[in-house]
C-alpha cells in the first residue's frame, strides 16, 4: 500500500473516490462540485494495486484551522492500521503547509474513528447537534 497526497481535487481518482465514499458512508453521494468549492483541499488516498482502500479529505476552515472532513477505509481493509497511516501522513502534510491545528467531527455510531482520533492526540473540545439532528463530537489537535 502507498499513500497518494493531492492538493486540490483528485480528478484522476474521482470515480474511485466516489465509490469508496459511498461504501463507507452508506451509499452517500460525493458530488464533484462539493469538492471543487473547498478552499485548500487536501486529499490523501491509501492505494493498493491501483485501488483506493482508504481516504482522508480536508480543507482550510474559514477560521484558519484545517478541517479534516471526510475519511474512511474499505470494510475489508479495516483493522490493518490504514486509517492511522492516513492520519499520520495528513498531519505531517498539514505541518509542512504551516497549519498549527486540525479539527474533525465524530459521531458515537462510528466508535472506531473516535478511538483513532483519541489515540492520535486529539482532544474533545465540544459537541453540537447538526442540521440532521445528529449529535457530533468536536475534536481538535495542536500540530507540533
Amino acid at each position: 500500500m502507498h499513500i497518494v497526497t493531492i492538493e486540490g481535487v483528485p480528478y484522476d481518482w474521482f470515480k474511485q473516490l466516489q465509490e469508496i465514499h459511498a461504501h463507507v458512508f452508506d451509499g452517500a453521494n460525493l458530488p464533484l462540485e462539493k469538492l471543487e468549492r473547498k478552499e485548500g483541499l487536501v486529499c490523501l488516498l491509501a492505494v493498493k494495486n491501483e485501488d483506493i482502500i482508504g481516504f482522508k479529505i480536508g480543507y482550510t476552515h474559514p477560521d484558519g484551522i484545517f478541517y479534516s472532513w471526510l475519511g474512511g477505509v474499505h470494510e475489508k481493509k479495516r483493522g490493518q492500521g490504514v486509517a492511522s497511516q492516513l492520519m499520520r501522513r495528513q498531519h505531517e502534510r498539514l505541518q509542512a503547509l504551516g497549519f498549527k491545528k486540525v479539527r474533525t467531527y465524530g459521531r458515537n455510531e462510528r466508535k472506531a474513528m473516535l478511538i483513532t482520533n483519541l489515540k492520535h492526540g486529539f482532544d474533545i473540545v465540544s459537541t453540537f447537534v447538526d442540521k440532521k439532528d445528529r449529535h457530533k463530537i468536536v475534536f481538535e489537535k495542536t500540530l507540533e
